[in-house]
């Protein structure tokens, strides 16, 4: 999420010294990845999916901090590793489509204009965002290299985040922003088609 040095000295200010009273607390890592998914979800069904975005992308903004919190416990533990990488994984998709889910749900069932199309785009960006995760795990296992895109995890939150405290707090741009993020997602899904195609053609 945060490839730049400089960044995460930056917000490793923030995050070490949460990192470490939670350790002290006997908390794990897991636990944390845990709490971040489930909380995710619930936020999403108690606000997303009722269409309350402001307090709903507050609490959403708030809560990915979990993300960077159970890697700093990992490592400062010493147990950073595989299970951990693979449980945040699979977690993160959980989270993922939980948010958006919330918003087909709303959509759906609200009577806002150009709703179908709406409903459209976030379905495609769901589809799409699980597909950009997949193409990764599957080239890996090929031993294939797979982190291009323009649209990765990280990029597709902040378009959410963004747009839900946007429409929460003065103008509804869900619309612009659900059909950017299925763009975007499925321009994503094809550069890792043909990123990944590159590789194992050559090696064959």
């Amino acid at each position: 999420m945060l490839d730049n040095a400089n960044a995460r000295r930056l917000v490793a200010r923030f995050i070490d010294p949460i990192a470490r009273f939670l350790l002290r607390l006997k908390i794990t890592p897991d636990g944390i990845t845990w709490f971040g998914c489930i909380a995710t979800v619930v936020i999403s069904a108690v606000f997303l999916a009722q269409g309350n975005f402001l307090v709903g992308a507050i609490l959403y903004g708030a809560f990915s901090l979990v993300d960077l919190l159970d890697g700093t416990m990992a490592r400062m533990l010493g147990t950073a590793g595989s299970w951990g990488a693979f449980l945040d994984s699979t977690l993160d998709r959980i989270s993922d489509s939980a948010v958006l889910c919330a918003l087909i749900f709303f959509y759906v069932n609200s009577g806002t204009d150009h709703k179908q199309l709406m409903v459209g785009a976030a379905i495609v960006s769901l589809v799409m965002s699980l597909m950009t995760s997949y193409i990764r795990a599957k080239a890996e296992s090929l031993d294939a290299e797979c982190k291009v895109g323009i649209a990765e995890r990280a990029e597709r939150n902040i378009i959410l985040w963004v747009s839900l405290l946007i429409t929460g707090f003065y103008v509804d741009v869900m619309l612009y922003a659900l059909i950017l993020l299925a763009v975007v997602t499925t321009i994503t899904v094809f550069q890792r088609l043909l990123f990944v195609r590159n590789q194992l053609v050559l090696k064959s």
